[in-house]
């Protein structure tokens, strides 16, 4: 006589899916903590204060290092700052390139401050807007 063999009884397919949904929830719970948080004496830059149209002062600054001036070329920093009223170069405004070099971008805002300019105010694209 053949015993008939007990079937064994179906474990729930849920089960595999929830311990893999709980693998993944540890993961991704230990890599979103391996990034240091930044240094909470860190102030980030805020644009959205900033005007909310491109201002006509502003010196233009090309990809290739070419510098305009309400339309019209302007030779160097020197000649920026000397052309504007004495009263207007606390603050001077450009407007860079994206594809600017930040070498140039940097060495521009030196000598724009090294001919006599004030503070030198980045016009970013968001500023536009």
């Amino acid at each position: 006589m053949r015993r008939l063999a007990k079937a064994k009884p179906q474990r729930e397919p849920t089960i595999a899916l929830i311990n893999i949904v709980f693998l993944m929830l540890v993961f991704f719970m230990i890599a979103g903590t391996l990034a240091a948080p930044p240094d909470p004496r860190l102030t980030l830059v805020q644009t959205r204060d900033l005007q909310g149209q491109a201002p006509g002062d502003a010196l233009l600054v090309f990809a290739d290092g070419r510098l305009e001036h309400q339309g019209r070329p302007v030779a160097d920093a020197a000649a920026f700052v000397g052309a504007l009223p004495v009263d207007q170069r606390d603050v001077l405004r450009i407007m860079p390139d994206q594809a600017l070099p930040a070498r140039q971008l940097v060495a521009l805002t030196q000598a724009l401050q090294a001919a006599g300019g004030g503070q030198v105010i980045l016009v970013s694209q968001r500023a536009i807007k």
